[in-house]
């Protein structure tokens, strides 16, 4: 059985958690506590981030994006990975993902957090010009390029709704909030108790479809 560490608020969890669900195929979820984090996973993955997977196999892929391909190879019913904009990922799991930090956390940076906004607010304006013809990112229809950078965009929005909510990406904002309230992102966003080596497995996909 492929193995998930994952910890619900981590948007590269998060991430790696939708392409998993999307794919139905079943695996096991362990929910880590990050100030307690699993001997089992570190053992595994000694940088002690996650998201895990341990394959079946025993394969270990400790990087989200990575994940995410695995899983989709194996099943993409949604044919996610036809969208699968490299470029764009990486725009994003780079340049965004540097100011939205440093928006957020501009104490533990140093930083100042009104410049990081405005940097990440001018990022966001690249996929406001691709909804403004099209549903998604790379079509009418969810993709890999949108799973992966949505949750980074929830992130940044998080941050100041008022201020994110006047700004002039409206294409952006529904695109948002249409995938936050899809059921596959409120199956990705069940919350669990924290793993503990005796517990025994919890299965995802979930049995009770309204997950």
């Amino acid at each position: 059985m492929d193995t998930l560490y994952s910890f619900r608020r981590c948007p590269y969890a998060m991430r790696a958690r939708l392409a998993l669900l999307v794919g139905e195929v079943p695996f096991a979820i362990r929910e880590v506590t990050l100030r307690h984090k699993p001997a089992a996973m570190i053992a595994i993955s000694p940088k002690a981030t996650v998201p895990v997977l341990q394959c079946a196999d025993g394969r270990v892929i400790d990087q989200s994006i990575d994940i995410m391909r695995w899983s989709l190879e194996r099943s993409d019913p949604e044919r996610w990975l036809a969208g699968d904009d490299m470029a764009l990922i990486d725009l994003f799991d780079d340049r965004f993902k540097h100011h939205l930090d440093r928006y957020k956390y501009a104490d533990r940076h140093g930083a100042d957090p009104l410049d990081h906004r405005a940097a990440g607010l001018a990022l966001l304006t690249v996929l406001e010009k691709r909804l403004s013809t099209v549903a998604n990112l790379c079509g009418p229809t969810r993709s890999l390029a949108d799973m992966a950078i949505m949750p980074f965009v929830r992130q940044f929005a998080a941050v100041d709704p008022d201020w994110f909510d006047a700004q002039p990406i409206p294409q952006v904002r529904q695109w948002l909030a249409d995938h936050l309230a899809s059921p596959l992102f409120g199956r990705a966003m069940e919350r669990l108790a924290p793993w503990r080596p005796d517990d025994p497995v919890t299965l995802w996909p979930s049995a009770d479809p309204s997950l």
